[in-house]
């Protein structure tokens, strides 16, 4: 079983997986920082000072912050246009890379004997 679940944890998809997560989460802290330090005062400033933050309501003794939901949601949506763009790029990168010309295989041993006879062929015409 130990070989099995080492064998799973290193192959290269599992290994790209927990990078790509890791990665994932600081990205988000600085979009999250992105949209929390920069853009929602400026969209406040222009809807008239609004913080989503500070919008609630008080319901008894309940208070429902739906201004903190608000915000997450921008948050999300900035997030995953942000990741979007970033694999919309890496996939240009990644058909460049594809579309370059590889060099032309090696011949087989094959193909060399029978170019050898077509050369002895030409010759020996050429010699008539």
């Amino acid at each position: 079983m130990w070989k099995e679940f080492k064998t799973f944890a290193l192959k290269g998809n599992v290994l790209d997986l927990a990078i790509g997560v890791i990665i994932g989460a600081a990205f988000g802290k600085i979009v999250t920082s992105l949209v929390n330090d920069i853009l929602m005062p400026i969209i406040g400033v222009l809807v008239g000072g609004i913080n989503l933050n500070d919008l609630q309501f008080q319901y008894g003794d309940t208070i429902v912050k739906y201004g903190a939901f608000l915000q997450s949601v921008v948050d999300f949506f900035i997030v995953s246009f942000s990741i979007f763009l970033m694999i919309k790029v890496l996939g240009k990168f990644k058909r460049k890379e594809e579309t370059k010309p590889s060099a032309p295989p090696e011949p087989t041993k094959d193909q060399v004997l029978l170019a050898e006879i077509r050369d002895l062929l030409k010759a020996k015409q050429t010699e008539n």
